[in-house]
């Protein structure tokens, strides 16, 4: 599983929809297992299951109304072929119970999972899910992540976010984007270990937060019960003895890139 992290704007969904043959990029080129995804469109389409960041259910109609329908569009024609793929598809999405419920009722959390329900109809080679935790509420979360990385460990995934929390869950490779340019692209354990030893924080006032970043490469803050602030910065040396050595965590090297000038 790839991760694509970055703020909102960072061009992360023009690159999905680039990838997924939506839309042509004005120059560069895209391969994939000997695909030209530029001018072999319908030859990606095959191989690829897309989840865009928002999409459209028609209304009253149920999950596997609506997945038969999917299977007959993707050339799925033999009924028992499609039956067994539907039954598949849902209980890999723990969507089976609710498959006769209307889908423009459910969740939002439900939604996603069927969109990776009808994605994954066509056996694909490639997934693109774009931004898909955003708005989901906490256990929803958890369920998604969870349907994500089983189909992971036998799929190319490429999964774009703006929560790093998303990317350090599911991720075995990263690289994080801004401004439509790749800031940063690594595993994450080699991003953590990279950056081993240059973590430092403490805690101040809000006051004194000014002066610590006009000195300090700060990379975050977060208020304590006190209304003190906890500062992490990123330092080859330990700045001063009221500093303490911190491990790092995959949202220093998320922020430490974001420092980066383009």
């Amino acid at each position: 599983m790839f991760g694509l992290l970055g703020p909102n704007g960072a061009g992360k969904s023009s690159l999905m929809r680039t990838l997924a043959t939506l839309q042509n990029p004005d120059s560069g080129k895209v391969t994939f297992q000997g695909i030209d995804v530029l001018t072999q469109k319908m030859e990606l389409r095959k191989v690829l299951g897309y989840l865009p960041q928002d999409f459209g259910v028609y209304p009253n109609t149920s999950a596997r109304n609506l997945l038969d329908y999917f299977a007959t569009l993707k050339g799925i024609t033999s009924k028992k072929d499609k039956n067994r793929i539907i039954d598949e598809v849902l209980q890999l999405t723990n969507l089976t119970e609710v498959q006769k419920k209307s889908v423009s009722n459910y969740s939002g959390g439900m939604k996603q999972r069927f969109g990776i329900a009808q994605l994954l109809l066509n056996n694909p080679k490639l997934i693109i899910v774009d931004e898909p935790t955003a708005g989901l509420d906490p256990a929803e979360r958890k369920r998604f992540l969870n349907v994500l990385r089983e189909i992971g460990t036998k799929n190319t995934v490429i999964f774009s976010t703006h929560i790093v929390d998303d990317v350090n869950e599911l991720c075995t490779e990263l690289a994080i984007m801004n401004k439509g340019s790749i800031l940063k692209k690594a595993k994450p354990a080699h991003a953590l270990e990279e950056i081993n030893g240059t973590i430092w924080g403490k805690q101040i006032t809000k006051e004194e937060l000014s002066l610590l970043e006009l000195n300090h490469a700060s990379l975050s803050s977060s208020y304590n019960n006190d209304n003190t602030l906890s500062v992490r910065i990123h330092a080859s040396h330990k700045p001063d003895d009221s500093f303490n050595s911190l491990s790092p965590t995959l949202e220093d090297v998320y922020f430490l890139a974001m420092n980066t000038k383009i």
